[in-house]
Formats: structure tokens, C-alpha cells, sequence
């Protein structure tokens, strides 16, 4: 039996969605300006000033590692809710380059690249921080969703959306994106 997906048109949405990609923060322990900004990242702040807590924390913190790179991603994530793409990949480039087995670094930098309309390159991204693992898979399901919708594999994008939905019963994102789409036997 064979399927035919269908979406509605998806215009500008498409690379927000109707929550935007899915954004993974890193919890950051220790105290200080980087504990501060991974606690906003966690709750989904937005103000600057934010942002400028994890600038401090990289600057005049002495972070190991897996908190740099954290931090990184954090100050990524907020420059991805302002839709500054460009901005965001470099902090979740730098992070990968300083934890390449970070999942959470990848699916972000996946969903600047998407917000970058290089929906390939994200991904290569999405699909090796899945392999890594991450703390929220289906953020990197819905990531995944947007980037194969964009390149109009819309059964692969069902998919991810069903997948992302199916992981995070409480999350309305994808179940919305998914009212978009009419799926009938061919």
C-alpha cells in the first residue's frame, strides 16, 4: 500500500514553525554568570541581558570544558530566538569545536543552518547528534521535521513530526505542525 503526504503551504512558518525550532539548553552547575545563564536558557528567556550573563561567563569564569561548550550553546540559544542565525552559528560552532560530542551543540547548530535556509548541512548536524544521544530527542526529531520539509520530503518530515509528538506528549509543537499535513493511501 502506498501513501501520499501533503502539506499546506508553509511560507515564512516554515523555518520558526509555530514554536520555532526546537532549542536544547545545557544545564550549567557551579554558580556564577554561567549557572545564571543556563538557568534562563532552561526557562526560555529571551531578554539580552541573558545573553550577556553567558558573555561574562566565557570571558571572566574559569569553566572546564563541557561548561565552556555549554555556555556556548546557551548564548547560541538565545540568539537563536532573536532569529540572529548567523550570530548563533559561530557560539554553536566554537561549542562543537570545544565538545564535539556534545548532541545538544549539533541539533542547535542544525537549527541556525535551517534558519540559514541549508536545510542539507542541518541535517548532517541533527542526524549525528541523534546518534550521540541527547537530552531532548525530540527537539532533534522537530529540528529534523523542519529541515526535511524544507527540502520537500514531506513523508520524512510526517515522520519526524510524528516522532517528535510521540516523544513529547506535552509539547504542542509538532502536533500542530502535523494539522498541516493530509496523508492518503494512493
Amino acid at each position: 500500500m502506498q501513501y501520499r503526504w501533503t502539506c499546506a503551504a508553509i511560507g515564512a512558518a516554515l523555518v520558526m514553525g509555530s514554536a520555532g525550532p526546537g532549542q536544547t539548553a545545557i544545564t550549567v552547575l557551579g554558580g556564577g554568570s554561567a549557572e545564571a545563564c543556563s538557568q534562563a536558557a532552561i526557562t526560555g528567556e529571551m531578554d539580552r541581558k541573558f545573553e550577556a550573563l553567558c558573555t561574562q561567563a566565557l570571558e571572566t569564569e574559569a569553566l572546564n570544558s563541557r561548561d565552556r561548550a555549554g555556555t556556548l550553546v546557551n548564548r547560541g540559544v538565545f540568539k537563536l530566538r532573536r532569529q540572529d542565525f548567523s550570530s548563533a552559528l559561530r557560539d554553536f560552532d566554537a561549542a562543537v569545536k570545544q565538545d564535539p560530542k556534545m548532541g545538544e551543540a549539533l541539533v542547535n547548530r542544525g537549527a541556525a543552518k535551517i534558519g540559514l535556509k541549508a536545510p542539507e548541512a542541518a541535517l548532517v548536524d541533527i542526524n549525528r547528534a541523534l546518534e550521540l544521544g541527547v537530552s531532548e530527542p525530540a527537539k532533534a526529531h522537530y529540528n529534523r521535521a523542519l529541515a526535511y520539509e524544507r527540502m520537500g520530503d514531506l513523508k520524512a518530515a510526517w515522520l519526524d513530526y510524528t516522532k517528535a509528538a510521540e516523544l513529547d506528549p506535552e509539547w504542542d509543537a509538532p502536533r500542530t505542525e502535523l494539522t498541516r499535513f493530509t496523508v492518503s493511501r494512493k
